[in-house]
């Protein structure tokens, strides 16, 4: 996903960490600059608060049993992998003609 606009942080790459933003599990710096593209980027703020709320009702269904390590890790490296296939076809896209 991309707003068309330029960000010093590619939509891209913050909505690829923003369950890591969700979870505090980003350093300062990251959090920073996710923190200031979801200020200037509606798009991914839209997107931001989606991935939240469906975090939020996760936890409030699912928050008083502990997940599964093994789970936690293969749905991780499921989204990675989806990440990057995602990454990928964006970069095969043809360039558009303006």
């Amino acid at each position: 996903m991309s707003c068309g606009e330029a960000h010093e942080t590619p939509c891209g790459e913050v909505l690829a960490r923003v369950y890591t933003y969700l979870d505090g599990e980003l350093d300062q710096g990251r959090c920073g600059e996710v923190r200031q593209h979801l200020d200037e980027c509606g798009p991914c703020l839209r997107e931001f608060g989606l991935e939240e709320s469906v975090k939020k009702l996760v936890h409030k269904s699912c928050g008083c049993e502990p997940v599964p390590s093994d789970l936690r890790a293969r749905v991780l490296g499921r989204i990675e992998q989806i990440c990057g296939e995602l990454k990928d076809a964006e970069g095969a896209k043809p360039a558009e003609k303006g």
